[in-house]
């Protein structure tokens, strides 16, 4: 778990940093390409983490890892239509997942939009960061705060807005 804030028995919980993340790495058809280039840009940083990714993206990942002659842990799921990115929203909301990045396709319908909308939502409730493009990616993959002991990201506020 990295610094987030649960609430288990209604009592929350501070979760402090850590450096060892499981990340989930998600990408539409159209954005596989994307995101295989990425990680074979961040392969060295990336294969110190524990990566869990939908069915196909993940074999993809794998080839990438093993051409570069670098070890990683990669697990697949299945594939996102055949509920892929419903099983790592449930690992989102169990809290197993750190950081999650999803290049998803804007341009094109998918089938399983609800479990896309479920994924993206479950990250944001549960204050999991969540990168939908390369440069998000990038940037929260390289935060100094990971290795921050003292940082502990607050809990996210609902507080009800009188509009007056």
């Amino acid at each position: 778990m990295l610094g987030r804030i649960i609430v288990q028995n209604n009592i929350f919980k501070k979760l402090k940093m850590k450096t060892k993340l499981k990340i989930a790495l998600v990408a539409h058809d159209q954005r596989k390409a994307d995101m295989v280039d990425w990680v074979k840009f961040n392969a060295q940083y990336l294969s110190q983490h524990e990566l869990v990714c939908t069915g196909t993206t993940g074999g993809l990942i794998k080839n990438a890892f093993s051409e570069a002659g670098i070890e990683a842990q990669v697990e697949c799921m299945n594939s996102g239509p055949m509920g892929g990115d419903a099983e790592i929203a449930a690992m989102v909301v169990r809290n197993e997942i750190d950081l999650a990045v999803f290049l998803i396709d804007d341009l094109n319908a998918q089938p399983h939009e609800a479990d896309i909308q479920m994924l993206l939502r479950q990250c944001r409730l549960h204050n999991v960061p969540i990168a939908c493009n390369r440069i998000s990616a990038d940037l929260m993959i390289s935060s100094p705060l990971w290795d921050d002991p003292s940082y502990k990201p607050i809990e996210q506020s609902y507080i009800r807005f009188d509009r007056k």
